[in-house]
């Protein structure tokens, strides 16, 4: 189930023709990015910092209009990829960066609202956002993809990508 499930995270990120041998390097590849914002989401959410989710916020919305100069694809490529000789990250895709929009706006909803001082509607955005990052980091499910598929009316590819659906 593992392996089938990173191969069905690998596709529902937008990688073309995801293959069986090299699955393990993509995954890692591919969570690179969401595992380290995880680390920046659990401080802004436990010191409730509003900049941070702003910043956070910039960064995805860079990640999306720009995504060759992905910071977080940059130092994968830099200090993991280029010194072990494992091929590196190349632009996101299209559901990789819906994903990251959404992400985006997520943060930048939280940031304001605390700044605002509208602690129920951030507390609802973070409880949004964590169980989103607990599924993409945990899970292998990253909703972002998911409904970016499921809108550009891709719904078989999007099932057939869920965690738990087997390869045929």
């Amino acid at each position: 189930m593992s392996h089938s499930a990173k191969l069905n995270f690998v596709e529902q990120q937008g990688v073309k023709n995801p293959n069986g041998a090299t699955c393990e390097v993509q995954y890692s590849a591919l969570m690179f990015q969401p595992r380290l914002l995880g680390v920046f989401v659990l401080a802004a959410l436990i010191f409730q910092s509003g900049v941070l989710f702003l910043i956070l916020s910039a960064i995805l919305w860079w990640n999306v209009f720009v995504p060759a100069l992905n910071p977080f694809d940059a130092v994968y490529n830099r200090f993991i990829a280029g010194p072990k000789g494992i091929q590196p990250l190349t632009p996101a895709p299209g559901p990789r960066r819906f994903a990251q929009g959404m992400a985006a706006t997520f943060m930048l909803c939280i940031g304001l609202f605390l700044l605002l001082k509208w602690h129920i509607f951030a507390w609802i955005f973070e409880g949004l956002l964590a169980v989103a990052l607990t599924a993409l980091i945990f899970g292998k499910f990253c909703l972002g993809s998911y409904i970016f598929h499921i809108s550009r009316g891709n719904t078989a590819l999007a099932n057939r990508t869920l965690p738990w659906a087997r390869n045929n």
